[in-house]
């Protein structure tokens, strides 16, 4: 069998082939389906592995302390050749999993063969495809929860435990320093239990999504805001308990904690932090200073997680054991969801480089979890963890767009002249200079005679092939309903015009694939797709002031959409596919553009009973967009609100109307109030009409309106999967 190994000299890491471990009495042979990385406790052990011998000694004093204790016993010759022995060695990774019972030790009735069940212990829950689990260690998984959300039952006692030491009561005030995985447990836990949190983490992107899953307020712990958020839920007296869930060497979150916590409080060590307790504000307050051990009693009794000797429970309440079903049974009742916590599933076999992309910081996660394969074989290739292939953009040499003749206008043909034509692109256009409105064509004719009548179209009809066979037009605008534009797209392609269609550009996989299909046969190309909000002045000005970032960044992005009136053809998804497969593209293609990048990930929740959809994008350089798209919302307030924060800065639009970047001189620059409110259409019409006079490149590169058609696409896939979904460039 395979399992994760590394070497604590060298720092290698390795799938390595080894025996299969035998099924001793008192145990269960259990073969992984799921295992979860730690990406705190398993990656501080990973860099010290890479670390040198000299840093090694510094981050673990008390291993050096037991190195010159044996030198003073056994002599320096005899001290390093077995520490040598002992580092020289692969040592296991890994301590969290679910899995199936393979085989029954003997003294086991409370399992059998074929069971689901959930392990803990860094000696029996490895990264391997088979583990001997000793009693205490495993309970049996609910019917109701999946073998991937099982797999958290070790990192959830973890944090169990330590909401267990805070003693919290109902409707008390907890500070949660540290959004990591632990963290992130350890603060909806609390909230289950009736405690509001306020959370603390330098990561803007861990305190979007603690405050997504309950948490009342997060922040940066060196910024006011955590500190003000405090101050107004505990009318100034302070937080009631203080989790430390951070690690790394500063002393900063013990000192955050008694400065925000009340008089007699309680400070909870959970993670592995730096305790430098300063004395006086500890004592002024007689804060309770208190330590949580790892899963739960009888952790470290090899009496009870060998022997199997378990505590009563009228003495010891919750166990290792007790600890490990009790987090399972909260997580298969929805008290707990550790699905959005999930940044990436990797397959077993990818394990080395996985752990190697997280070191680097290439791959940057709250969770991820190891797919084995047997349960990849059952899950299928998108039964857990979602691949939706973005169709590759074609490429090779293009044909140059025609020479034009000097002052010769741009000749437009129009099909579809609805509301949106009428009203957002055709004045636009009817007082451009250079621009000739040549065609109009709809499926009725008084429709295409009034749209000639008032934008002096030289000709209305109701034959688009007698317009895509007219040389003389450029550009073809398609401006009908959803599901008739892909086709339509496709036919002027192929026809050889330049095609501007209004979003979406398509709404299937196969709707899309056929578009790029049209520019692989016909090497045509200039496409252009009506994401107008990139254009838009405020925007363009709010961007050019946040300037270039270094940084992951946050966006949210909030659409007050409002409910469509009662026979809207909006509302025909049979044909037209949902709301927000309608214009979601919009807002998909503003994140991207902002972050400089297409999304590679798509997450997606859904309240019943309305329209209303959470989307959050991930994007390679580990930014996040989050979009709130709401149906539910007072009509009054703005439609559109978005919130970019990265690098210490902040970028804020407000619906059009205003536009304002904060950065680190603590100054706000607000662009010009606008007299009406202009979302980008003007100069996305003037982008295109430009790019077909002149042959120059189109406004948005095509491998951009495909990613972002398939991102949109992908939100139905995610919701139907209850899982990430990964976009991935098809092969």
């Amino acid at each position: 069998m395979k399992q994760v190994v590394q070497n604590y000299k060298s720092g290698e890491l390795a799938l390595l082939d080894v025996p299969v471990p035998g099924c001793k009495p008192g145990g269960v042979l259990v073969r992984t389906a799921y295992s979860l990385i730690s990406t705190g406790t398993e990656l501080m052990k990973v860099s010290e592995a890479g670390m040198s011998m000299l840093g090694k000694a510094r981050s673990r004093p008390d291993q050096v302390a037991k190195v010159v204790q044996s030198v003073a016993t056994n002599g320096v010759p005899a001290t390093y050749r077995k520490v040598m022995g002992k580092l020289d060695s692969y040592t296991p990774l890994g301590y969290s999993l679910c899995g199936v019972v393979e085989q029954v030790g003997d003294g086991i009735d409370d399992v059998k063969a074929g069971d689901l069940v959930a392990c803990a212990g860094n000696e029996h829950a490895l990264h391997a495809e088979l583990n001997w689990v000793p009693k205490n260690l495993y309970t049996p998984v609910p019917d109701s929860l999946a073998p991937r959300h099982a797999a958290f039952g070790t990192v959830g006692s973890i944090a169990l435990q330590g909401v267990r030491q805070g003693e919290s009561r109902l409707g008390e005030v907890a500070l949660v320093v540290g959004l990591g995985l632990i963290g992130q447990l350890v603060a909806q836990l609390l909230t289950a239990s009736g405690v509001r949190v306020v959370g603390a983490d330098p990561d803007p992107a861990r305190c979007e999504l603690a405050e997504r899953l309950g948490a009342a307020a997060c922040g940066d712990p060196a910024s006011p805001a955590v500190e003000s958020a405090v101050a107004e839920l505990t009318n100034g007296h302070g937080v009631d308990q203080v989790y430390l869930a951070a690690g790394g060497g500063s002393n900063q979150p013990v000192e955050l904690a008694a400065r925000l916590c009340r008089d007699r409080g309680r400070v909870v060590d959970i993670g592995k932090c730096r305790l430098d307790l300063p004395w006086n504000a500890y004592y002024e307050k007689e804060l309770d200073v208190r330590f949580s051990r790892s899963y739960g009693p009888g952790r470290y009794d090899p009496e009870y997680e060998i022997e199997g000797r378990d505590y009563p429970i009228g003495y010891v309440r919750w166990t290792e054991r007790r600890n490990l079903a009790c987090f399972l049974d909260l997580a298969a009742r929805g008290r707990v969801d550790v699905e959005p916590l999930i940044t990436r599933t990797a397959d077993f076999d990818d394990a080395v480089e996985t752990y190697q992309r997280l070191k680097d910081g290439e791959l940057k996660a709250v969770a991820v979890l190891f797919r084995y394969p047997e349960q990849a074989a059952e899950d299928g290739p998108s039964a857990d963890a979602p691949v939706v292939s973005v169709p590759v953009v074609p490429g090779g040499a293009r044909p140059s767009a025609p020479v034009r003749a000097a002052r010769t206008p741009v000749r437009l043909a129009f099909v579809g002249a609805g509301n949106y034509a009428t009203s957002m692109l055709l004045p636009h256009l009817a007082r451009r200079d250079g621009v000739e409105l040549s065609t109009v064509v709809t499926t009725t004719a008084l429709s295409a005679a009034n749209a000639q009548r008032k934008f002096g179209f030289r000709e209305a009809t109701t034959d688009l092939d007698a317009v895509l066979g007219d040389a003389s037009v450029d550009a073809v605008f398609v401006v009908t309903r959803h599901s008739s534009h892909a086709e339509l797209t496709r036919k002027a392609l192929l026809a050889g015009k330049a095609v501007f269609v209004e979003k979406p550009l398509a709404l299937t996989a196969e709707e899309l694939t056929g578009v790029l299909e049209a520019v692989e046969e016909s090497g045509n190309d200039r496409l252009q797709v009506g994401f107008n909000r990139r254009f838009a002045p405020l925007l363009q000005e709010a961007r050019k002031r946040f300037g270039a970032r270094t940084g992951p960044a946050s966006l949210r992005y909030l659409v007050n959409a409002g409910r469509l009136d009662h026979g809207s053809w909006y509302l025909q998804q049979g044909t037209e596919g949902s709301r927000f497969a309608g214009e979601g593209g919009h807002f998909v293609d503003t994140a991207s553009w902002l972050l400089g990048a297409d999304p590679v990930s798509v997450y997606a929740l859904a309240p019943s009973g309305n329209e209303d959809l959470q989307v959050v994008l991930g994007y390679p350089d580990g930014s996040t967009a989050t979009i709130s798209y709401v149906t539910t919302g007072a009509a009054g307030f703005p439609k559109e609100t978005l919130d970019l924060v990265a690098d210490g800065k902040v970028l804020q639009l407000d619906d059009f109307v205003r536009s304002s970047v904060y950065d680190g001189r603590k100054r706000w620059v607000s662009s010009r109030l606008p007299k009406a409110r202009d979302k980008g259409q003007s100069a996305e019409l003037a982008a295109f009409v430009r790019a077909v006079r002149t042959g120059g490149p189109m406004p948005v590169p095509l491998g951009s309106l495909v990613a972002t058609t398939a991102a949109t696409l992908a939100v139905r896939a995610a919701l139907a999967g209850g899982a990430p979904v990964t976009l991935a460039e098809a092969r």
